[in-house]
């Protein structure tokens, strides 16, 4: 039977209960935002306002997971504590009770699953109160990290494996953040391919 009542006493709010949002859709179901992936410093800037108490420092273990390996909210919050080296968060996470590695950090919940929802709403939180003018959620840490593979010469098929992705056409969504400006710039940067002297003479 669910405890109706918070450690305080107060009678929780209906939307606490997980089966509250049992088969429905979420209201962003559907709904297809611009590859708009926030720049490294804007993400150091979150960061930075997320402080040095356990949840900041649960927040940074998140968003690095996210950032550097660009997994899926889901992904990152279905890891277990062995699954990573994140030594500062595993220090205080050794504190709760077995479970997943980023989870609930007070109350009778501490040591259960960290719900995507309310990452979602302090990753927004944060990054007002950052001054990051632009819309900085979990599934943008994973646009960022394929604008980098991407910035750094990887393939687009091994960014398409590297996120688990069906096929080119969602990967090449992802690239979206990269300017034209800066692909002219990359494609000039480029050295021009050495031709053997025997083949440019026809020998």
């Amino acid at each position: 039977m669910q405890n109706t009542f918070d450690v305080a006493g107060r009678r929780r709010s209906p939307a606490t209960f997980p089966e509250c949002l049992a088969g429905r859709a979420p209201e962003n179901k559907g709904r297809r935002y611009p590859a708009d992936p926030p720049r490294v410093e804007e993400i150091m800037a979150v960061m930075r306002e997320a402080g040095q108490g356990p949840p900041g420092i649960r927040l940074r273990a998140l968003i690095v997971v996210l950032w550097r390996a660009g997994l899926r909210i889901s992904g990152a919050l279905a890891l277990a504590e062995g699954d990573l080296e994140l030594r500062r968060w595993l220090e205080l996470r050794a504190g709760l009770p077995v479970g997943p590695l980023l989870c609930v950090l007070r109350g009778p919940t501490a040591g259960e699953p960290w719900s995507a929802p309310s990452v979602r709403t302090q990753f927004r939180r944060l990054a007002v109160r950052a001054g990051v003018r632009r819309r900085f959620a979990p599934h943008q840490l994973r646009h960022a990290h394929a604008v980098e593979m991407a910035r750094q010469g990887v393939s687009l098929n091994v960014i398409q494996r590297q996120l688990g992705h069906a096929n080119l056409g969602i990967t090449s969504v992802y690239l979206e953040g990269i300017d034209a400006g800066e692909i002219i710039e990359t494609v000039h940067g480029r050295r021009a391919p050495l031709v053997p002297a025997v083949t440019a003479l026809g020998g």
